[in-house]
Parts: structure tokens; C-alpha cells; sequence
């Protein structure tokens, strides 16, 4: 059984439906939640994997949310040890910041509801997405974009505003700016609005059926590396 390192930071995002397909192909979640008080580890010693999550602050807020300082330092350890991480909006985020990439408010505004991927061509190559790379929507949510990207990182996805959708961040490092895992029960915990509510609850189906390959693509990965 491998083990996945989970940061979460917030009660509001959890690991949601990633969480429950995991568990169900029989991963071990091991997830901290360092607002509540758990303990970051320093390294990824016993974890095969390393995921963090969404949250309402910022990237770079790491004054005011001290936790990021480990988790930054815990995405250079995932990429220089060649150990696969994925990080989801905020994690996305804090992954290319730790690796030298920049992270600011979106000049257009907040990004919320559901928006087609814009796969790049380098996308169907990739090793996580590859098999992804056809017409797909994801939930976004999100206020911050990555606007530079760190040297050596992969465009894999542009949103229709023309922002850094997804990317590959170092050969074994990943992340993504919408929520795959967010469901109906999720996203009714983030501030919005209700057409967007409205319009994820209907799209449930289809979020199911586009983002658990994301979630085994990226466990084939993990277990290919144990």
C-alpha cells in the first residue's frame, strides 16, 4: 500500500472526491491539517507522494499561515527527490512559488464556476495528463494565478482568460489551478454564487467522469515509482 503526504489547509477544502478514489483503489491518506495543529513532517520519509490542497489564503501569505514555509520546502524535496507531488489551486500555486515561479492576484478578477481546459500540445505528451488532454471542464475557484512559472516548468494548460491552468513544475511535480476534487458538497462551503452552485451540482456526472483519471493517472505514477 502506498502513502500519500496530504496538506490540507482548511476545513473547507478537503480532499474531497481525490480523497475517496484514493481510498477506495486502496491508498493510504495521510493527511495533516496544520491550521488544527498537526506537525508537517521536514522530509518525505514513509510517504511515496506528496498532495496539497486548496485554501482561501494566499501563496506567499506564509507570515500569517507559517505552514507554508514546510510545505514550500516539502515541494523542493518532492522535486529534487524525483517523488511525485500534485498541487490543487493553492497547492498549484505554493508548488511554483517553492520552486522559483511567481504567484499574484489575477488581474482579470476571481476565476469561479466551471471552465473548459485549454490543453497546451505539450500536454498529451506528459506523463500525468497525457490521456487527459481532451475537451474537459474543472471547477475553479480561485483568486490567485501563477503569472511566471519557475525555469524548466512545462505550460500543460491555459484557462480562457489566457491564465497558467495547469503545469508541469518539475519533472515530478504537477499542479493544477482548478479543484478536481471539489463536488457539489464541497464547493457549497466557498463563498460564490449561486448560478455558479447551481451550475457545478449539474455538472456533477461530468466532473466525476473527467477528473478520476486524473486521480489514477496520478496513483499509476506513485505506485510505478514504489
Amino acid at each position: 500500500m502506498v502513502t500519500l503526504l496530504v496538506v490540507q489547509h482548511e476545513d473547507e477544502c478537503p480532499p474531497g472526491m481525490l480523497g475517496r478514489w484514493w481510498s477506495d483503489d486502496g491508498t493510504r491518506l495521510d493527511v495533516r491539517r496544520p491550521y488544527a495543529g498537526d506537525a508537517l513532517p521536514t522530509d518525505l520519509t514513509g510517504h511515496d507522494a506528496l498532495v496539497v490542497l486548496g485554501g482561501h489564503m494566499g501563496a506567499d501569505d506564509d507570515a500569517t499561515h507559517p505552514w507554508l514555509t514546510p510545505t514550500k520546502q516539502l515541494f523542493r524535496t518532492a522535486a529534487g527527490g524525483g517523488v511525485p507531488a500534485l498541487g490543487v489551486c493553492l497547492g498549484h500555486q505554493v508548488a511554483a512559488s517553492a520552486l522559483g515561479g511567481r504567484v499574484t492576484p489575477n488581474p482579470a478578477g476571481p476565476q469561479t464556476g466551471l471552465l473548459r481546459v485549454g490543453w497546451e500540445e505539450a500536454a498529451a505528451r506528459d506523463a500525468l495528463v497525457g490521456d487527459l488532454a481532451t475537451p474537459r471542464r474543472g471547477v475553479h475557484w480561485n483568486d490567485d494565478v501563477v503569472v511566471e512559472l519557475p525555469a524548466g516548468a512545462v505550460r500543460l494548460a491555459t484557462a480562457p482568460g489566457g491564465e497558467v491552468q495547469a503545469a508541469r513544475l518539475a519533472p515530478s511535480v504537477w499542479g493544477v489551478q482548478w479543484h478536481p476534487e471539489a463536488d457539489v458538497d464541497v464547493v457549497a462551503g466557498w463563498p460564490g454564487t449561486t448560478r455558479a452552485l447551481d451550475e457545478v451540482r449539474a455538472a456533477g456526472p461530468e466532473l466525476v467522469e473527467s477528473w478520476r483519471p486524473l486521480a489514477a493517472a496520478f496513483l499509476a505514477l506513485v505506485r510505478a515509482r514504489a
